[in-house]
């Protein structure tokens, strides 16, 4: 059986160097043609917008009759000679490792993790402990501050403690992460698309409890439609008209993709905080959320909070009662005084 074999490629859209950061300025037509290069190679790429991509090459390494350091030494080249991008490349034998190899790699250069186990380990072990895929930073403080500092050491913990300090399913998906395990697959996406909704109000609106009324209703039903799709948000955007038709658009990429309601609403308010207004006439607000991908294929981080468990749970039931009874079955209090 061929072993699989993924790169991860983070293109360096930013032309102004490596030390600026490669997605300072995000060209969208020139990440198109770069995901269509890496299509040349293999179709099953994963765009992962705003520059980066997966691709499954297991197939290709045959096709190519190289190795995946070969491949991926192939990809830059041509990256670099066609259109002028640098490369960063990572290879491993599943998603997350080929991500963490690249995040380990210097610009413009290959990194390859073969699929032995020692090496795996070799790679994995003495990584600090928030490095691990999907371990955020409060995570990351809780298994410090029980002396768990590497990859190593959550993965000599038996799994009964991890699921002690993190619960049962989480507590599992790190100690499966700390051996190098990840079953997600490189999936070919569409087109990422958007969606988008507009409160207009009745009248030219001065009240600021009245605008961020709006952005939680805007939010709440941005976040019914995601769920209800099986898609999740990178990004959203907010707008401001005003009474003399002019607007005003904040955008903001959000810590995780997401389509959790509260979440979204979150962003929302900082945006329309971002804004600054004071006793604006504003005539409209809109909502949009932006760069959409499937829910299956999300990266969550790792949580210790129980409320957002239950509010997670909540929320589902309050889907199905709306598939059931419609939008409005289940609202905000705020929104279900009005």
């Amino acid at each position: 059986m061929t072993e699989r074999q993924v790169l991860r490629i983070h293109c360096h859209l930013d032309d102004q160097g490596y030390d600026q950061g490669y997605d300072q300025r995000y060209d969208p037509e020139l990440y198109e043609r770069l995901i269509e290069l890496l299509h040349d190679f293999t179709p099953r790429t994963q765009a992962l917008p705003p520059a980066d991509a997966d691709c499954d090459v297991t197939g290709a390494l045959r096709y190519f009759r190289t190795d995946p350091y070969g491949l991926a030494q192939l990809i830059r080249m041509r990256a670099l000679a066609l259109y002028g991008v640098a490369t960063t490349i990572g290879s491993g034998p599943n998603r997350m490792l080929a991500a963490m190899a690249a995040d380990a790699t210097p610009p413009g250069e290959v990194t390859h993790l073969g699929p032995e186990p020692e090496a795996i380990a070799a790679f994995l072990r003495p990584r600090p402990v928030g490095a691990l895929y999907g371990v955020g930073p409060a995570v990351a403080t809780l298994l410090v501050r029980h002396g768990l500092h590497t990859v190593g050491a959550v993965a000599d913990t038996p799994v009964g403690t991890l699921q002690r300090l993190l619960g049962r399913v989480q507590g599992r998906r790190l100690h499966e992460r700390a051996h190098g395990l990840d079953d997600r697959p490189v999936t070919p996406l569409e087109p990422a698309r958007s969606l988008g909704a507009e409160h207009s109000f009745a009248h030219d609106e001065l009240d600021p409890h009245r605008h961020r009324e709006a952005v939680l209703a805007l939010s709440e039903h941005l976040g019914i439609r995601l769920r209800a799709e099986h898609r999740v948000a990178r990004r959203l955007t907010l707008t401001v008209r005003y009474a003399d038709r002019s607007t005003t658009s904040r955008g903001r990429a959000l810590p995780e993709p997401t389509g959790h309601g509260p979440a979204l609403t979150r962003a929302g308010y900082d945006l329309y905080a971002s804004l600054g207004l004071q006793r604006a006439r504003v005539r409209g607000i809109g909502l949009r959320a932006e760069e959409l991908r499937p829910d299956a294929y999300a990266t969550v981080q790792l949580s210790l909070d129980p409320a957002d468990d239950r509010a997670r749970r909540i929320e589902s039931s309050a889907d199905r009662a709306r598939a059931r009874f419609g939008e409005t079955a289940v609202r905000p209090a705020t929104l279900a005084r009005r």
